[in-house]
């Protein structure tokens, strides 16, 4: 009999069109949709001064895009779900992960940081997170993951091969060992990238077929142009690569409209992950 349980998720049923999608599109980089937009974040840079100036905070505009879009995922669980398998399952729990240059520098190594959302946080804590993983991280260097990926690179070409043939195997029967998979950003619910931080665009980027990861979200460099009504505007590129097969087009959509109706409206950011706010889909 199938599993219907695994350790990070359930197995969910889905109508007879989705559930053909795995065998016609077998892997994740086989059905990747790509939303580009350009979003206007002044109000939301003048709050986060605000904030900053009377509370002591040091919020980041990428902190408000972790908050905005665990919120999102929390409210429109389908961006929470993954095909491994052939199955469609559903996490247990929010996580978002990204990768962290240990120095500004050619060369410089980057590290993994993973974090699981919980639903009573605000941007407060995903604020005070990220900012204390990454200054832990390039204080004390390399992590446990990144050790163990170390330690397994110096084995010879014929040993990874089998090793890693081992390893797709025990994800496609849901039983990949934990120790594989903590903190790993391959199979976080979404991998964040801010290329803004290093003065880059919000490029493409690919999903990767392996680990369960479906939702990529790219941030660039941002920029100032006149609106409609010729006042200057702050606007942020974002990129969001979805693994079509999960859900379909018109809850991505309204999904990305509640996104940026939350950076729109930056004070919601300060409410919990599972209040929704005066929002209506």
């Amino acid at each position: 009999m199938a599993r219907r349980e695994r350790r990070d998720a359930v197995r969910v049923d889905v109508d007879g069109l989705h559930a053909m999608f795995p065998y016609v599109m077998k892997n994740r980089t086989d059905a990747e949709v790509l939303e580009q937009e350009e979003i206007d974040v002044t109000d939301l840079l003048e709050w986060m001064k605000n904030e900053n100036d009377a509370n002591g905070t040091n919020y980041k505009i990428f902190h408000a895009v972790c908050t905005a879009v665990a919120k999102t995922v929390y409210h429109r669980p389908l961006l929470n779900r993954f095909i491994s398998g052939r199955y469609f399952w559903q996490r247990k729990e929010i996580s978002l992960s990204f990768t962290a240059k240990r120095q500004f520098a050619d060369g410089a190594e980057e590290s993994l940081v993973f974090m699981t959302a919980k639903d009573d946080m605000m941007i407060d804590d995903f604020s005070k997170k990220i900012l204390g993983d990454v200054t832990k991280m390039r204080k004390e260097g390399k992590n446990d993951l990144d050790d163990l990926i170390g330690k397994v690179a110096k084995f010879p070409r014929w040993f990874l091969e089998i090793f890693f043939w081992i390893v797709y195997r025990l994800e496609y029967h849901g039983i990949m060992p934990k120790f594989l998979t903590d903190g790993d950003s391959n199979y976080a619910s979404v991998f964040l990238t801010n290329l803004g931080s290093i003065g880059a665009g919000a490029s493409y980027h690919h999903l990767n077929n392996y680990g369960t990861n479906s939702f990529f979200v790219i941030i660039g460099t941002m920029f100032k142009r006149n609106d409609e009504e010729g006042r200057e505007r702050t606007y942020l590129p974002m990129a969001v690569i979805l693994d079509e097969r999960i859900a379909d087009g018109f809850y991505f959509v309204r999904s990305l409209k509640y996104f940026k109706w939350l950076m729109r409206h930056p004070q919601e950011l300060k409410r919990p992950l599972k209040e929704l706010g005066d929002y209506e889909f």
